[in-house]
């Protein structure tokens, strides 16, 4: 019986893949107390703890959301 020999992904390609995937761009939040008192909440009610994570999916699923609610049309 033949060994199937594994599909090889060109190692360039990962490079590129990998480096697009960097996250160099900071951004500051700045948070009142009973905002910051509901979010330590959340994280000990859902056992979170990187609050970065959080805050980005959050913040990307609101984007990703309005954008896709209103995308132009051409009618």
């Amino acid at each position: 019986m033949k060994k199937k020999s594994a599909i090889s992904v060109d190692p360039e390609y990962l490079r590129k893949q990998k480096a697009s995937l960097v996250r160099k761009h900071r951004q500051v939040i700045y948070l009142n107390d009973s905002e910051m008192a509901a979010i330590s909440k959340y994280c000990d009610l859902f056992k979170v703890h990187t609050k970065a994570v959080l805050f980005r999916e959050a913040i990307m699923e609101k984007v990703l959301t309005e954008l896709e609610d209103n995308h132009p049309t051409l009618f």
